[in-house]
């Protein structure tokens, strides 16, 4: 069920807080995406909200009364709607329970801010069809497209013990590798190290087992989405992919963003679902006209790698690519959908992967493997240094944000991921 645009949504609302006001926030106070904080690594996490450069303590405003982010992701619609006017109401400009909320607020860059809930499950979808379709030309050139892709959302079931906050660093992983001229493979540290850029779906209210979730409810039970870059050992996975598909080339490491966009916040940005001309429509339990009309969501993605040198002079990084959620062929209501038809129950906190997000454009890719055209060219930066592949100290950057005339730009922050030496082998 597609939510409705609302007072929350008001783009000329603003809030007391001066920083929610910065047009360059990605936190105003039509956003407010959930998260979890603490002050140092010896106290549990809280959950709160970002608002501008702070961090509302949900509890300590007297808007929950828990801890326990299950039980707030898995609350019903109205219980989330509510719970979003309160913030709205409180953190607007003239609210009458500003000293309340003032008491409430911590300063962001005063906090550590973890993975926004336990993740409980982990499920990797294929949704671009421009980088199933990049990626299947290096591999089969006559049939780049299996002919299952345009019938079914097509995932795998991941890691989840090896997901891991933004900002955290990982070990580039060693495993078997095996050149096409080697007669046997070796163990070694993985030489063609990429990224993916992706969105995480969070699951709030999940179902019972058995019991198959259709397209009407299926967003229900989505709390909301979040940055996700599910690194990927190119040459390991070459080798190991045959025949049940990734296993140690995509279970070292994942990087999820700390906050939450909700679907309330996303509901300005929906668009039609749009198959292009000549493409099969899904079958019936993957159709209905409100995901026809308001199935796609617009978020502009983009990728910034940093590399060691860059960090050490200063420098941000460079962009390397940007794309959209719009263009993905499968909706979060579809992969829902799809998920439990066969009666798989899903619970509070389990994720889902996106899949690689890239755009129709070339320049759109949305991992080294299509920027670089399987490592065969070089992408250069401004100082001099080029990539092909990842190296150690390279930092990946994900940001995403929403945008659309007649309403306020919303964000969804970073998510950052910086590359270590791997592990010493013997």
């Amino acid at each position: 069920m597609t939510i409705a645009i609302n007072d929350t949504h008001d783009a000329a609302l603003r809030s007391w807080l001066d920083s929610a006001n910065d047009a360059t926030s990605d936190f105003p106070i039509q956003n407010l995406p959930l998260g979890r904080f603490r002050g140092d690594n010896t106290q549990p996490w809280r959950l709160g909200v970002a608002i501008g450069d702070r961090i509302v303590d949900l509890q300590k405003a007297g808007l929950i009364d828990t801890q326990n982010v299950d039980a707030v992701l898995a609350s019903d619609l109205s219980a989330r709607q509510a719970l979003r006017r309160a913030l709205s109401a409180g953190l607007r400009a003239g609210s009458a329970d500003r000293a309340r909320f003032e008491a409430a607020l911590l300063a962001q860059s005063d906090v550590a801010l973890g993975l926004p809930c336990d993740v409980r499950d982990y499920t990797d979808f294929y949704t671009s069809v421009h980088h199933a379709t990049t990626i299947g030309k290096q591999f089969r050139p006559d049939n780049p497209l299996l002919p299952n892709y345009k019938w079914v959302p097509i995932g795998y079931h991941g890691r989840a013990s090896s997901i891991m906050a933004s900002g955290t660093s990982f070990r580039r992983p060693n495993g078997q590798l095996k050149a096409p001229d080697a007669d046997t493979p070796r163990l070694a540290p993985c030489a063609r190290l990429d990224y993916e850029l992706e969105l995480g779906m969070i699951v709030g209210r999940g179902n019972d087992a058995g019991t198959p979730v259709g397209m009407a409810q299926a967003e229900d039970h989505v709390f909301g989405l979040a940055l996700f870059n599910d690194w990927s050992a190119r040459d390991i996975q070459g080798w190991e992919y045959q025949p049940l598909g990734p296993f140690l080339s995509k279970n070292f490491a994942s990087t999820l963003s700390p906050w939450v966009v909700t679907m309330e916040a996303l509901a300005p940005f929906r668009a039609p679902f749009v198959r292009p001309e000549g493409d099969p429509q899904p079958l019936p339990y993957l159709d209905s006209p409100d995901n026809r009309a308001h199935g796609a969501i617009d978020i502009e993605l983009e990728v910034w790698l940093q590399t060691a040198q860059m960090r050490q002079n200063g420098h941000a990084g460079e962009r390397l690519s940007c794309s959209n959620y719009k263009d993905a062929y499968w909706t979060v209501a579809q992969l829902v959908a799809h998920h439990t038809v066969n009666g798989c129950n899903l619970a509070s906190g389990d994720l889902f992967g996106s899949g690689t997000l890239s755009g129709p454009a070339p320049e759109q890719g949305g991992s080294l493997m299509e920027l670089s055209q399987g490592g065969k060219r070089a992408i250069a930066f401004a100082n001099g240094e080029s990539r092909t592949w990842l190296q150690d100290g390279d930092s990946i950057i994900l940001r995403g944000y929403c945008q659309r005339d007649g309403f306020r730009r919303i964000g969804f922050g970073e998510c950052r991921g910086t590359v270590l030496a791997a592990p010493a082998l013997g």
